[in-house]
């Protein structure tokens, strides 16, 4: 045992003095050359990007702490799914209405950005449930939202829900819809923010 202690904190000692990792080589740029003489140059890539589709769906959701949420195209895992998001068939709030529900768009930027909007009105009161924001990923039962999603004057008039960040809606049981798995996000009330397919 005595040997076996002595052997590792040997090991130890020699990997604390090891030097760090050495430096990356730098690649010297390489001159691209026309019939009409050199334009450019640059720098060769040693290893090629993986793409999005290589990958497998993160652990978490939403930017690493500090990093900026800018829109772009999203991440997409299942383009059934995704189809089914474009195309869905509104959204509910169960305080609201589960049998009319409300509308939710989601339009193709420029940029390749997919926007969601949505909302759904009680009927004769003030209550509201909106969103705004984009669809970052989409993937066979989930799809993530970066964006405000607001509950106001529902189920009692005076109530003011409104968050802007990274949310996760996700199919469970089998049911034909997603639903925000974030329930009491608010002020404690129990909340189902469903989007139909």
């Amino acid at each position: 045992m005595r040997l076996l202690t002595v052997s590792l904190l040997a090991l130890l000692a020699t990997a604390c003095d090891a030097p760090a990792d050495p430096p990356a080589p730098v690649e010297s740029p390489v001159e691209v050359e026309t019939s009409a003489g050199p334009i450019a140059s640059a720098v060769p890539s040693a290893t090629p990007s993986a793409t999005p589709a290589d990958q497998p769906p993160p652990d978490h959701v939403g930017p690493p702490d500090g990093a900026p949420r800018a829109p772009a195209a999203p991440t997409i895992y299942d383009a059934d799914m995704a189809e089914r998001l474009r195309a869905n068939k509104g959204l509910t709030l169960q305080w609201i209405d589960w049998n009319r529900r409300g509308t939710a768009r989601v339009t193709v930027q420029p940029d390749g950005a997919w926007h969601l909007t949505g909302s759904q009105r009680a009927s004769g009161t003030d209550g509201l449930l909106s969103l705004d924001g984009v669809v970052t990923e989409v993937g066979a039962e989930y799809f993530v939202f970066d964006g405000t999603i607001s509950i106001t004057d529902t189920p009692d008039v005076g109530r003011k829900c409104s968050d802007d960040k990274v949310w996760q809606f996700a199919i469970t049981q089998n049911r034909r819809y997603w639903r925000l798995r974030e329930f009491e996000w608010c002020d404690g009330l129990t909340d189902y923010v469903d989007i139909y397919f």
